[in-house]
C-alpha cells in the first residue's frame, strides 16, 4: 500500500511539472513566435511574457513540486536540498514532456504565420522554438554560447536558493512566483544576447525536438553548422550547481539557524 501511494504521489508530481513547464513554453514561445514571424512586439516583449510565463508556471505546479520546471532547478535541489536523487530524471522527463507538448501547439497555432515568414523553416524562425548563439545574428559561437549558459544558470540558480531560503529574506508563498519571474525578466533582459538565455535544458531540447519533428531539419546545429544542441543542455547543468554551490558556501553557511531550508516537502525526501 505504502508503495502504491509513492507511485500515486509521484504521478501527481510528474504531472504537475509536466503542466507547470507546458505552461511556461506557452507563453514563451508564443511571445517569440509573436514577435519573430509576425513582428508583433520586441525584445522587452519576449522577456517580460517569459518571466510571466514562468511565474504562472510556478503558480500551477507550486504546490505540488515546488515547481521546479528545470532539470537544472531539479538537479540543484538534489544536490543541496535534500530532494530526493531516484526523482531527478523523472522530473526531467517530464518537464521536457510539457515543453514538446507546449512547442507543438505554438507551431500549429503558428502554422501559416511562421509559413508566411519564413516558408522553408529556416534559422530564421528556428529560433522561435530552441536557442542560437548571438540568437542567429550576433558574432557569438558555440563555445560562447556554453559560457553564457554556465554563467546564466549560475545566477539563476544562486538567486533562486536565496529566494527559497526561509532563513534568509525569501518572500512569501504567494509571492515567490512573482519574483522569480522578475528574475527571468532580469536575466533575459541582462544576459540575452549571447545564447538566448535558454538557461533550462528542458526550455530547448522539448521545443528543438517538437520543431525538428515539424519541418526544422536544421533544428540541432546552429547558424554557423556546428552540432550546438547539446550546449544549452550541458551548459544549464553545470551552471545551475555552480550557482547552487556557491550559494551555499558564499551566504547559506553564515545564516542564523531557523526553519528548515525551502520547499523540500515530507515526500522528496
Amino acid at each position: 500500500m505504502a508503495v502504491r501511494l509513492y507511485r500515486m504521489g509521484l504521478a501527481g508530481e510528474l504531472i504537475a511539472e509536466f503542466a507547470g513547464t507546458m505552461v511556461l513554453i506557452l507563453f514563451g514561445a508564443g511571445v517569440v513566435a509573436q514577435v519573430v514571424a509576425a513582428e508583433l512586439g520586441n525584445h522587452d516583449s519576449i522577456a517580460w511574457a517569459w518571466g510571466i510565463g514562468v511565474a504562472l508556471g510556478i503558480y500551477v505546479a507550486g504546490r505540488t513540486t515546488g515547481a521546479h520546471l528545470n532539470p537544472a532547478v531539479t538537479l540543484a535541489f538534489a544536490a543541496f536540498r535534500g530532494f530526493a536523487w531516484n526523482k531527478v530524471v523523472p522530473f526531467a522527463l517530464a518537464q521536457t514532456a510539457g515543453a514538446f507538448v507546449a512547442a507543438l501547439l505554438v507551431r500549429w497555432n503558428y502554422t501559416e504565420i511562421l509559413s508566411m515568414a519564413d516558408p522553408g523553416h529556416t534559422f530564421k524562425t528556428q529560433i522561435v522554438f530552441s536557442t542560437l548563439p548571438g540568437n542567429g545574428t550576433l558574432p557569438v559561437g558555440l563555445w560562447g554560447g556554453l559560457r553564457d549558459q554556465i554563467i546564466g544558470t549560475a545566477i539563476l540558480l544562486f538567486v533562486i536558493f536565496a529566494l527559497s531560503d526561509t532563513r534568509n529574506m525569501a518572500p512569501s508563498a504567494n509571492l515567490g512566483p512573482v519574483v522569480i519571474g522578475l528574475l527571468i525578466v532580469a536575466i533575459g533582459m541582462a544576459f540575452g544576447a549571447d545564447a538566448g538565455y535558454a538557461i533550462n535544458p528542458a526550455r530547448d531540447f522539448g521545443p528543438r525536438l517538437a520543431s525538428f519533428l515539424t519541418g526544422y531539419s536544421t533544428a540541432w546545429r546552429d547558424q554557423y553548422g556546428d552540432l550546438y544542441f547539446w550546449v544549452p543542455i550541458v551548459g544549464p547543468v553545470i551552471g545551475g550547481v555552480i550557482g547552487a554551490a556557491l550559494y551555499q558556501a558564499c551566504i547559506a553557511r553564515f545564516l542564523p539557524p531557523g526553519e528548515d531550508r525551502d520547499s523540500v516537502k515530507p515526500s522528496d525526501a
